[in-house]
């Protein structure tokens, strides 16, 4: 007996060791706190030691920024188009319309505040970086409503009027003189890359690596020769991928053992770790050089985006279109805010249109302030008792 007890001591002191440290992790994967985490390491790092911070930064910038985060947006339009599937929770054009609309909405709110200021400030230099305001950090925009949502048609709708509103500044950024210059091998090789999809697509391949180790790596490429980031390589092909109707479960609980499913599960851990170290190389930005270009796009961000979109919102509800199931104009407000965050992507098309000196640091400064979005619709989420802060919520928690 007293061996046994021993023996059983031995095996429940690591098991005990560890248990702090699996509580700590799940605490912060449950809540994905990974991404603010690496953004706030790098504001730290950057103002304290620029010199190691940016020369880290510089090394990490391409795998992260230009390949990890391909899967990230790939997984999130994944989701987006599983939403739109027959029985999914934006499937119908009145539904998927209505965050079409909204992104409009919010790139109209966003684009005329920010001319508007800059134009009262008679800085009209600082136009050429209108395309600025309209960008959206799909990444903070996820942060937020996971925190808030664990199942819910608002993620969906979300990450569509992220990626519309992104996809608007792509675009612009192309119609510059030096925006984008045409390779005809990197035409190509997306084609290539979606014809190999449509292959393995017509030959009822379920599982999802033939699409990424033969598909994502032409497409990669064929984008990168022609001066496109290159995250958006997957993007393309991903209504060729296999799917499942998305009803109101993103990354579904580990019971799912649908394949499509089972496969976001499983890299849940994975993209939040993505978005870890994407914080971590991006947000490094120095507190000093705020000017007109600064509150320019705070204004546009903060304000003009959110307005907007609640006001396309109501003239699209007043024409017929609906809201995201089980969610009313409280709910709508937490997506407005969260959408007002434009930090990496802002960063990103900043980076991409505005030559380098005082103006571009005003500019990244106010896309970096923008981030002060996310804690703004937790607390609207909270004071509304939205999601994991209802009522409801809680008293499952206290049961369970």
């Amino acid at each position: 007996m007293r061996h046994h007890t021993e023996a059983q001591e031995a095996m429940t002191l690591p098991e005990l060791r560890l248990a702090p440290l699996e509580r700590i992790a799940r605490f912060v994967f449950d809540r994905f706190l990974l991404l603010p985490l690496g953004a706030a390491l790098a504001v730290v790092w950057a103002n304290v030691s620029p010199e190691s911070y940016f020369r880290f930064a510089r090394a990490l910038d391409f795998p992260v920024n230009e390949i990890a985060m391909a899967l990230f947006l790939a997984l999130m339009a994944q989701e987006v188009y599983d939403a739109m599937m027959p029985g999914g929770a934006l499937h119908t054009w009145r539904r998927w319309g209505m965050a079409l609309v909204a992104a409009g909405g919010g790139l109209a709110g966003a684009y005329g505040a920010y001319v508007i200021y800059v134009g009262m400030s008679h800085q009209l230099v600082l136009r050429q970086g209108w395309p600025i305001a309209g960008a959206v950090d799909v990444a903070a925009a996820y942060y937020v409503i996971k925190s808030v949502w664990r199942r819910s048609a608002a993620l969906p709708f979300v990450l569509l009027i992220a990626l519309a509103s992104d996809a608007a500044g792509v675009v612009a950024m192309a119609l510059r003189p030096r925006g984008v210059e045409t390779h005809p091998a990197g035409l190509v090789l997306v084609l290539a890359a979606v014809a190999a999809a449509a292959m393995l697509r017509r030959r009822r391949v379920h599982v999802f690596w033939p699409y990424l180790a033969l598909c994502g790596p032409l497409a990669w490429w064929g984008l990168y020769l022609n001066r496109i980031h290159p995250a958006l390589a997957l993007i393309p092909i991903v209504p060729l991928l296999p799917h499942a109707p998305r009803r109101l479960e993103f990354f579904a609980d580990p019971h799912d053992t649908d394949d499509v499913h089972h496969f976001e599960q499983r890299w849940n851990v994975a993209v939040q770790l993505i978005l870890f170290t994407f914080g971590l190389v991006n947000a490094g930005v120095m507190l000093r050089g705020y000017d007109t270009g600064t509150w320019a796009l705070l204004t546009a961000l903060l304000v003009g985006r959110p307005v907007g979109i609640l006001a396309a919102v109501a003239v699209a509800v007043a024409l017929g279109f609906h809201l995201p199931r089980r969610l009313g104009w409280p709910a709508m407000i937490v997506i407005a805010l969260a959408m007002s965050s434009g930090f990496t992507f802002a960063l990103f098309f900043s980076v991409g249109l505005v030559p380098v000196g005082p103006m571009l640091a005003e500019l990244k400064l106010g896309a970096l302030l923008s981030v002060v979005a996310a804690p703004a619709a937790l607390l609207a989420a909270r004071a509304f008792g939205l999601g994991r802060y209802s009522r409801k919520h809680h008293s499952e928690a206290h049961h369970a």
